[in-house]
């Protein structure tokens, strides 16, 4: 997991989307629903951090879904490779040193 969002989907995709993830739960506990890995999104984010809250060590800064793929399955979704190459990266384009991960 590198976060959690609902941002960037109108009020109507918001109730579509929960109304959709209803139908996937396997399993909730407290605050958390887990569901089948059906649905693919793409998130638009400002940067890449460091974060000790998420299991993957790294968060996305101001993310928001900008689409949801139905043209992919959750075998396309990006790694956690290139999240870290990706993070990288970031680095290099504002100059600065590159972090160890």
């Amino acid at each position: 997991m590198i976060g959690k969002t609902f941002k960037g989907l109108t009020d109507v995709e918001r109730v579509a989307m929960t109304a959709r993830l209803q139908e996937l739960k396997i399993s909730e506990d407290g605050w958390t629903v887990h569901v089948r890995p059906e649905i693919v999104v793409e998130v638009g984010y400002n940067e890449i951090q460091r974060s000790p809250h998420y299991p993957s060590g790294f968060a996305l800064r101001f993310a928001r879904i900008t689409r949801v793929r139905e043209d992919k399955g959750p075998g396309d979704a990006d790694t956690y490779e290139r999240l870290q190459a990706l993070y990288q990266r970031q680095f290099e384009r504002k100059g600065d040193a590159v972090q160890e991960p």
